[in-house]
């Protein structure tokens, strides 16, 4: 039977590798919900595109990776009681919300979860408070930038084209559609992607305690963190890809294009400062702004109420569970 520690970390790789699953599994609407609710890509389709770039995006730059497994706790507070706390948090949470419909932020989740089950574990001294702030600074700040990039480009496109043939137009960025659509695949892995990476790395060294890992984190962690979330992501979260595609305003190639591609951007940006965002908020606020250029009204938004509480309820949801699981773990180990 392995040791206590090797079973812990066991542990860690299973849960990390399953919050991977239901992140791909919530976060596939992120990807492919417009380009399915436009029509473009059949749903088959595209979830094997968003499959494919999920992993590529995942596979590729670690900075967020780093952020997660190192900047949240600080180094004397991370222990296997609070990273598995945290992972089962997330994934409960994860979990219920893809089942009612709902598009919520794993990055935030697990921030959350793991804060306070570094909380629950060591006291208010574990938690890297000026990460928090930057990482709780991106909430209000990503969708902003998402629903004003998506805002502005489809008033830029649209006066653009104001003098081109409706049926050219759609005809155009159908195919353009594929494109931005892999974009926001892409960019999705290279930041939620990076998360199940970070938990893992954060666990090896842990039980190492070799913190040179993180100059140079092994390729199968990255490899096995990736394929989780393409997994998920091929498996499809159909109830949140018609929340997002087909209930939060009508879409066409263009609007679909123009909200992709606003939204990656914003991603990428983040990705490059190795700040975790939630890709859930940034695809979710730009469809909002695209939907906007039309008139206010062409947004549901009593659908968009009902995400944004998602949103705000996700925080301290995963954060009372997180809590609670590692006080429970505490009092049985």
């Amino acid at each position: 039977m392995p040791e206590p520690s090797l079973l812990a970390l066991i542990v860690i790789i299973i849960l990390a590798l399953g919050f991977g699953l239901v992140n791909g599994f919530n976060d596939a609407a992120n990807a492919i919900a417009t380009v399915v609710g436009t029509r473009v890509l059949s749903p088959k389709k595209a979830v094997m595109l968003a499959a494919v770039f999920n992993l590529l995006g995942a596979a590729t730059g670690s900075a967020v990776a780093i952020t997660i497994g190192k900047g949240i706790l600080v180094p004397e507070a991370i222990s296997y009681q609070t990273i598995i706390a945290a992972l089962v948090a997330v994934i409960i949470w994860t979990t219920t919300a893809t089942f009612l419909g709902l598009p919520v932020s794993l990055t935030h989740g697990f921030v959350s979860a793991l804060a306070f089950s570094g909380i629950a574990a060591a006291g208010t001294w574990a938690v890297n408070w000026g990460v928090i702030t930057t990482v709780v600074s991106a909430v209000g700040i990503a969708p902003l930038l998402g629903f004003i990039g998506g805002f502005a480009l489809m008033l830029g496109l649209l006066w653009l084209l104001r003098r081109k043939a409706p049926s050219k137009i759609q005809s155009n960025f159908g195919r353009l559609q594929i494109l931005s659509a892999a974009f926001m695949a892409y960019s999705h892995g290279k930041n939620d992607g990076q998360m199940p990476i970070g938990i893992i790395t954060m666990a090896f060294v842990f039980y190492t305690a070799q913190e040179a890992l993180w100059d140079a984190i092994p390729f199968w962690i990255i490899l096995i963190s990736a394929l989780s979330i393409s997994t998920g992501t091929a498996l499809g979260g159909w109830r949140v890809i018609r929340t997002l595609g087909m209930r939060v305003t009508h879409l066409k190639p263009v609007h679909g294009f123009a909200a992709e591609a606003s939204a990656a951007t914003v991603i990428e940006t983040a990705s490059a400062f190795g700040i975790p965002v939630s890709t859930t908020h940034c695809i979710s606020s730009s469809i909002m702004g695209v939907g906007s250029t039309r008139r206010l009204s062409a947004v549901r938004w009593g659908v968009a109420g009902n995400i944004v509480a998602a949103w705000i309820i996700t925080f301290p949801a995963c954060g009372i569970l997180g809590y609670l699981f590692s006080l429970l773990i505490g009092l049985i180990f």
